[in-house]
């Protein structure tokens, strides 16, 4: 990675894991349990991995840094891909979303199917906790968000007047519990923010779901979105190529970041002012990581997979011959000392930040 303006931060591989046989196309992290890491994959698989760094001396008597993972776990159920999963705050339970069309809430400790949730019609591609774990929404290719309890009884569904008129591509819950809002993106070009408010009863079954932003400024369809860590923000983008910063309170675009690129996934890091994108370059179709600094609006740094890293022999999908490997996913370590990326060649790959402040405040 190119090192930032002002400051000594860099971020280099120190790891793989390879465990599953299709694409890795989701990850998700634990908050305090620095060593866990949740992943899904089209091989219709969920891994549970146990993370442990290394350290050796190599022939020039430099110390090296490697870290592994060790497969503790694999959740098996769903019939087609897997196509995004969570991790419960309390690290208990994993939920998880797929092209079956179900979404199916794990538990960690035993690896089984707790509740298994119908009720989508079509492929369903995203899922989220809230900020309590006391509700699940989920996006589908039937163009409908659905929010559920976690004993999987639907609650509501995006009204017909105001849901997405093209696939839910990506669900997010805001980590503010005070003002819980959901954010959703679609092939629609839009991205929708959702307000599920408490009858006045304070009752469950009492609730609704109302459209509070429309926000619209893509130019095609929207492959990713995500909140910042204070929930003030979000981020999404998609094949126009821009990362658009929105303000979820005042519902207005603050700013667009150019990828160059189709976004495939977006992710804030925890503790720095920086927002990191999975990019498939316009020109080269080459696959990179994208840092942008979001104070200067400056892109601060790209990450490439090293060349000796990637297994020629990879399947590769019959529509993306050019690009064998694609990263499909991102997610920070709850600490922001470490990035972890999913891929098409089945791999995962583990890139740790070296020094540096920069620190994250609001």
């Amino acid at each position: 990675m190119a090192q930032a303006p002002e400051s000594q931060d860099s971020i280099k591989i120190q790891g793989e894991l390879e465990g599953h046989g299709d694409w890795v196309t989701c990850i998700a992290t634990a908050s305090d349990s620095p060593n866990m890491l949740v992943s899904g994959s089209r091989d219709k698989t969920i891994v549970v991995w146990n993370l442990e760094t290394k350290t050796e001396m190599n022939n020039n008597n430099e110390e090296k840094i490697t870290i592994v993972g060790k497969m503790e776990k694999r959740l098996v159920g769903h019939n087609h891909f897997i196509s995004d999963l969570c991790v419960s705050s309390d690290k208990q339970y994993c939920l998880s979303s797929s092209w079956d069309g179900t979404l199916r809430l794990w538990n960690l400790k035993t690896g089984e199917t707790k509740h298994r949730f119908v009720n989508h019609k079509k492929d369903v591609l995203s899922v989220a906790f809230s900020a309590d774990n006391r509700e699940i929404v989920s996006g589908s290719r039937d163009n409908d968000v659905s929010v559920w309890n976690t004993i999987a009884v639907l609650k509501k569904k995006a009204n017909e007047r105001q849901r997405h008129t093209d696939w839910v591509t990506c669900v997010r819950c805001s980590p503010n519990a005070d003002e819980p809002v959901i954010v959703s993106a679609s092939r629609d070009k839009t991205v929708k923010v959702w307000e599920v408010s408490r009858g006045n009863d304070n009752n469950d079954d009492n609730r609704e779901m109302r459209l509070k932003h429309d926000l619209r400024h893509h130019t095609s369809y929207v492959n990713s979105v995500t909140v910042s860590p204070d929930g003030s923000l979000c981020a999404s983008g998609g094949k126009d190529g821009l990362a658009i910063l929105w303000d979820l309170t005042e519902g207005k675009m603050l700013s667009a970041l150019e990828a160059n690129g189709e976004i495939y996934a977006l992710c804030f890091s925890p503790n720095r002012y920086w927002l990191c994108g999975a990019v498939l370059d316009f020109v080269d179709r080459k696959s990179y990581i994208k840092i942008w600094d979001l104070e200067t609006k400056e892109e601060i740094g790209i990450l490439k997979i090293p060349e000796d890293s990637v297994d020629q022999d990879a399947p590769v999908s019959r529509k993306k011959k050019k690009h064998a490997t694609l990263c499909t996913c991102l997610t920070w370590s709850h600490d922001g000392k470490t990035l972890f990326a999913g891929y098409t060649d089945n791999k995962i790959r583990i890139w740790t930040l070296i020094s540096g402040n920069n620190d994250y405040q609001q």
